[in-house]
C-alpha cells in the first residue's frame, strides 16, 4: 500500500524522468510529461523509439540522462518497469512513481529491497498542484 510520505517523497523532487513519454497527445506518457513540465519539474522524457519531444531531446534511456535524475515515473507495461527500477537503482535513483497499471510484484519487490521509495495505484496527475481536468474530482 502506498503510504502519504511516499508521495510526499516523490514530489519533493526537483528532477523526473518520465520512461514511456509519447507523442500521442491522448496517451498518459504525454499527459504526464507535459504536466510535470507546467508544473516547473527538470523533466527527462524517455523512450527508445523517439528523438524528440516538444523540442527537448528524448533519451532512450536513463542511463542515456547526463544530469541527476532525482525520481522516475514509470508509464511503461510491468515487464518493461522491472528492467528500469533496477537501471534506476544503480544510478542512485531512490524515488519511484508506478502510474497505474505499469507495477509488478518483481519490480515493487525490488523497490522495498533496495530502499527506494515508491508510489503504486495512483495517478501522478491527483497529486502535482494545481490539479486540473477531471483530476479535480478524485
Amino acid at each position: 500500500m502506498t503510504s502519504k510520505q511516499d508521495v510526499e517523497i516523490f514530489l519533493m523532487n526537483k528532477s523526473v524522468a518520465v520512461v514511456g513519454v509519447s507523442r500521442d497527445k491522448k496517451k498518459f506518457g504525454y499527459a504526464v510529461y507535459k504536466q510535470l513540465k507546467e508544473r516547473n519539474y527538470k523533466t527527462f522524457p524517455i523512450n527508445p523509439n523517439i528523438s524528440e519531444i516538444e523540442n527537448e531531446t528524448c533519451y532512450p534511456n536513463l542511463s542515456a540522462v547526463k544530469e541527476k535524475i532525482d525520481g522516475v515515473i514509470l508509464v511503461v507495461p510491468p515487464k518493461e518497469s522491472e528492467k528500469v527500477v533496477k537501471e534506476a537503482n544503480k544510478l542512485g535513483v531512490k524515488s519511484i512513481w508506478f502510474q497505474q497499471g505499469s507495477s509488478s510484484n518483481e519490480a515493487v519487490k525490488f523497490c522495498e529491497e533496495n530502499g527506494i521509495s515508491h508510489v503504486k495505484n495512483e495517478c501522478i496527475m491527483m497529486f502535482t498542484e494545481p490539479v486540473e481536468s477531471f483530476h479535480k474530482f478524485h
